[in-house]
């Protein structure tokens, strides 16, 4: 479940939310409160939560600074309340990367919608988190989540390995290593799945993916021309394979997480 924090200064509203909205229904879980910025900063350090819930006008410090000063702290998503529909507040919230910018009263619906987005937001970032904080193995480039290398390997699940890191990109198969090692396509299928936990077509596709996700962060190439640079002929076919080990589409990866989006967040900042 997702963690939620709620920050508001007005106790009723606080509370309306705490108890009135079915959070066990969203997936998600409040596992603090907090009546100004100052406490929900401290909050925020010490809960870790998933998504914070804050109110723009409190005291001591108010939800815009508190979020600027909690970038640093924690991977959080904010959804931000107001009472003031302020284009100034929601161009400021926005260049902090908030999911929404709510006005107050609250519709359930309204909420939900949000929290969703929310979520989304949060697994996109663990996901982004995962990607640049990922170990690197035999000199070879960052490995992310969707596909990680063995520790230690035989002779021949390392001829495997460095096969795909080679040829990923061209039209291969296990047949190919199958002439290259010259031992049974079953044989090298099985040590393969016994050492990495993938079967060898897996593991094509995971690394092909995660080379994919690489260019589309560092990139403005056209999506359908990554899709041929890491050797998916059918769009179609990558598409679907993306969205499979990414959780989104390769277009949303790219317009979140590709060198277009940190030029357009230098720009609103």
């Amino acid at each position: 479940m997702f963690k939620v924090l709620l920050v508001e200064d007005e106790e009723m509203i606080r509370k309306g939310l705490r108890f009135t909205f079915d959070w066990v229904g969203a997936d998600c879980v409040v596992v603090g409160e907090a009546e100004n910025g100052e406490d929900g900063l401290r909050q925020i350090q010490a809960l870790r939560p998933d998504i914070v819930i804050v109110d723009v006008n409190m005291p001591l410090m108010d939800g815009i600074t508190m979020i600027e000063r909690s970038l640093d702290e924690a991977a959080c998503s904010y959804i931000i309340l107001s009472g003031y529909d302020e284009f100034r507040l929601a161009k400021e919230a926005i260049r902090l990367g908030v999911t929404e910018y709510l006005l107050k009263p609250l519709e359930q619906e309204q909420l939900l919608a949000a929290l969703n987005r929310a979520k989304s937001q949060v697994e996109m970032k663990r996901h982004y988190t995962a990607m640049k904080t990922a170990e690197t193995s035999a000199g070879e480039s960052l490995q992310a989540s969707v596909v990680k290398l063995p520790g230690k390997s035989s002779r021949y699940v390392s001829k495997m390995i460095q096969y795909v890191q080679e040829h990923y990109a061209e039209k291969i198969g296990i047949k190919d290593l199958v002439e290259k090692l010259e031992v049974s396509a079953t044989y090298l299928n099985q040590k393969f799945k016994s050492e990495t936990t993938y079967t060898f077509n897996d593991f094509l596709n995971r690394y092909r993916i995660q080379k994919a996700m690489e260019l589309l962060q560092r990139s403005d190439e056209k999506v359908y021309a990554i899709a041929v640079d890491v050797g998916y002929k059918d769009y179609k076919y990558f598409i679907a394979i993306f969205k499979k080990y990414a959780g989104c589409t390769p277009s949303y990866y790219q317009e979140n997480f590709g060198r277009g989006a940190k030029e357009s967040d230098d720009t609103k900042g």
